[in-house]
């Protein structure tokens, strides 16, 4: 699969089928991600993987603490707020995929997809990117580039993804059962495996800002 292929292929997975990915494909995805460029070659990352009894009791620790309603806190806190014309994006993109998938706001429904979400979206791995607390959002912008790098390898390898905060939602359970040091900051996590194509959720694609109010040019031919 070259690039383009990829870049159009990948969506975000909100179910995953039972089929595992074996642990060759995992490290070949990661090898081929770490690839990614960083500030001075500095290669902030640190990569910590959860497959099999270290996820499910992570999915166990998640689903107990979303029916006891436990908000998440995850390292890395979530905007307080957004401009706009950014809120109206997320706001429009949520309701069509609700929509999409005949589910109201209030209804049984959502409460399963919430629940799903907490689940890992039934995923049988689970990649967490790491850096450094005392690093700035410079090296936040290369775990960015790690992140997208990750899920490129992965499409080209067949697997599937979903990078999440909510996959970051409890980070004391993860460090516990992943033995993170604490001088390390949970950054964002991304899902692995097959996705199940018949999935209502799964057959929504969002869509994206036309190019022309995106890119200014200036000086091309």
């Amino acid at each position: 699969m070259n690039v383009i292929d990829a870049l159009n292929a990948r969506f975000t997975v909100r179910d995953f089928g039972p089929e595992p990915v074996d642990s060759a494909t995992i490290l070949k995805i990661l090898d081929a991600a770490t690839r990614a460029p960083s500030s001075g070659n500095s290669q902030p990352w640190e990569l910590f993987v959860a497959g099999g009894d270290a996820l499910n009791r992570l999915r166990k620790g998640y689903e107990e603490r979303f029916t006891a309603e436990k908000p998440g806190s995850p390292d890395l806190p979530a905007p307080q707020r957004w401009p706009p014309t950014l809120q109206k994006r997320i706001e429009e993109t949520k309701s069509a995929r609700l929509e999409f998938m005949g589910i109201k706001h209030d209804d049984a429904s959502r409460h399963a997809m919430l629940k799903r979400a907490h689940q890992f979206f039934g995923a049988k791995t689970v990649v967490y990117l790491c850096l450094d607390r005392t690093l700035t959002a410079w090296s936040i912008f290369d775990m960015g580039l790690l992140a997208q790098s990750v899920m490129l390898a992965a499409q080209h390898y067949g697997v599937d993804s979903t990078v999440a905060a909510i996959l970051v939602s409890y980070p004391d359970l993860i460090r516990a059962e992943l033995e993170i040091p604490e001088d390390l900051l949970i950054l964002i996590g991304i899902a692995l495996g097959h996705c199940e194509p018949h999935h209502p959720s799964n057959q929504y694609r969002s869509s994206r800002r036309p190019l022309q109010d995106v890119a200014r040019l200036k000086g091309l031919s």
